[in-house]
């Protein structure tokens, strides 16, 4: 597909310093590069996440000359003129060109009490879990702190501009896998929880995913946000069918660094099981499940299957959604069924991306 659908990628400008990629203590390391005191890096950080700031010559407590030193070396950058779809449902599909060309998405999910976006933390995945479409289209690369926090930036202006509410919510369950983008998933998490940054609890997000047990673990050392992980199974050897993660991490180690993942009182790990017809849907997988997960502080999201992309798994019928469900809350866990929303745009991770690609 051409530039006439998304005419503008992330502005970016050559051989300057993108303050949107730097946390906050970079960001002052940088200042003082050149030549400022530490606290003009904060002064920076309270401006430059306030909406509709894209110019250092608003920042009107700098002094003209630092602001003219910033114009030279620095800039910051922004997503523009996204492909916007909305759902009969609500849901709203955002498509974000990338200046190399690639296009990655997020998904608005409003509902009654909070209204949550669903970003994207790489372009396209290497993870080749075989129900989801972007594994199945291939890695590309990590996204930078930059491109993470503007899909945040964007959808929060597109929300203003639209009177449509405040962003509460954040979920990292868009394309790729966050945990195998660690570095730049820690700087983007600083800047959407500073004070000065963003200044989202830690609380209202959460990062999922496949299982890279190393990665969770830093994770639950470095931050508070909650972790969702994808399941899909009960046992190794349906799970690494689904998800070839689980021949390097199988159900065991993984279950066990979600015992020993730092959460805070209350807090509770989110698992996603992902109900597919006559492969995890038995009753005595349920059973299974529960028995897995008995020791684990926990909530279960169970999914429907998203069909389409010419993905040969099926959903199963809401009868046999139900039944799970049943047997998981009779052994004492809290499940619910997460209906897919956004269908009809195509709202399912990678389908938009796919159809931008290949000029649909």
């Amino acid at each position: 597909m051409t530039n006439h659908t998304l005419p503008n990628a992330m502005h970016t400008e050559i051989l300057k310093t993108d303050l949107k990629d730097l946390s906050q203590d970079k960001l002052v390391e940088y200042v003082e590069s050149l030549g400022q005191p530490a606290f003009r890096g904060r002064q920076i950080l309270a401006w430059i996440y306030k909406p509709g700031i894209t110019d250092f010559n608003q920042m009107t407590d700098l002094a003209k000359e630092f602001r003219a030193t910033l114009a030279e070396h620095a800039y910051m950058s922004n997503f523009t003129n996204p492909l916007v779809e909305i759902s009969r449902d609500g849901a709203v599909k955002f498509g974000f060109r990338l200046t190399d060309g690639f296009v990655i998405e997020s998904v608005l999910i409003p509902e009654e009490d909070r209204n949550t976006l669903c970003v994207s933390s790489q372009a396209g995945c290497a993870m080749g879990c075989r129900f989801c479409l972007t594994g199945n289209m291939g890695f590309t690369r990590n996204l930078s702190c930059a491109e993470i926090v503007n899909q945040v930036c964007a959808v929060c202006d597109w929300m203003i501009a639209g009177n449509k509410g405040r962003l509460t919510n954040i979920v990292f369950m868009g394309m790729g896998e966050p945990l195998a983008n660690l570095e730049n998933l820690l700087d983007a998490l600083s800047l959407l929880t500073e004070q000065r940054g963003l200044d989202f609890s830690a609380r209202r997000i959460t990062v999922s995913t496949c299982g890279l047990v190393p990665q969770m673990l830093k994770l639950g050392k470095l931050t508070r946000v909650n972790l969702a992980i994808s399941l899909h199974a009960a046992d190794n050897a349906t799970r690494s069918r689904l998800m070839p993660i689980n021949d390097r991490y199988p159900i065991e180690q993984l279950l066990d660094a979600c015992k020993a993942y730092k959460q805070k009182k209350r807090q509770r790990v989110m698992f996603e099981y992902t109900l597919l017809e006559n492969i995890n849907d038995h009753a005595g997988t349920a059973k299974k499940l529960a028995s897995l997960l008995q020791d684990i502080p926990c909530k279960i999201n169970l999914l429907s299957m998203n069909e389409g992309g010419g993905n040969p798994y099926k959903s199963p019928d809401h009868s046999t959604i139900l039944r799970f469900q049943k047997i998981l809350r009779d052994e004492g866990f809290t499940v619910f069924i997460r209906q897919s929303r956004g269908a009809d745009i195509s709202a399912a991770c990678g389908q938009l991306s796919g159809k931008e690609m290949s000029g649909l």
